[in-house]
């Protein structure tokens, strides 16, 4: 579909992902336990910009290379595939630590927006988390409209899941930290999760 390869993993990698708790997730949760919904949202469209600007630097720089390098792209497919399981294998490892929110005086969404779209540009894995992830799902022949297509997926379903942790957000937060097991057993199972789908990309055979 949308002459995307492996979609229906393609969908499900991309959610996965999106179910990792990281700085963006953090920005997004701290934002709306201080000041609700309209500051949580505010979150979520920073974090959204951050990764949109780096999604659009990483599809400039595959489209250059699958161009003019196919075996250089075929080689980016690999480290993408072994990238997966990298990040599989850390969150096996990972050791989780509750970290409470502090109280403070209320910010406006605007606030938050930058705050997230910071934090989100100036964490170079979201740059290196694209190159690496792209290259796993595209022909060699891809047109453009199908990189298009894949940023439309990636921000569609980004701000679908985030938006839905801002309703839930603050009860959420509080539950996972009176529930460390919990937040505990979803990092692990996402690890098998990436990792499998490495090892699945990578015997998968290539068109």
């Amino acid at each position: 579909m949308f002459e995307i390869q492996n979609y229906p993993s393609f969908i499900a990698a991309i959610v996965i992902f999106q179910l990792i708790p990281g700085p963006g997730t953090l920005a997004i949760l701290n934002a709306t336990a201080r000041d609700g919904v309209r500051a949580g949202l505010g979150a979520v469209a920073g974090t959204l910009i951050g990764d949109l600007a780096y999604m659009v630097a990483a599809v400039i720089g595959l489209a250059a290379v699958m161009q003019a390098n196919p075996l250089l792209f075929e080689a980016l497919q690999w480290f993408g595939a072994a990238y997966l399981c990298w990040m599989g294998v850390q969150l096996l490892r990972r050791r989780l630590v509750a970290s409470p929110v502090p109280a403070a005086r209320r910010k406006t969404g605007w606030i938050y927006l930058r705050q997230a779209m910071t934090v989100s540009l100036t964490n170079p894995k979201v740059i290196l988390f694209f190159v690496a992830f792209f290259p796993l799902f595209l022909r060699r022949d891809a047109s453009p409209l199908t990189l298009a297509a894949m940023m439309a997926h990636v921000t569609l379903i980004s701000f679908a899941y985030q938006a839905a942790l801002v309703v839930a957000g603050n009860a959420i937060a509080k539950r996972l930290a009176r529930f460390p097991s919990a937040r505990a057993l979803a990092t692990r199972l996402a690890g098998v999760a990436l990792v499998g789908f490495g090892i699945k990309l990578a015997l998968s055979e290539r068109g």
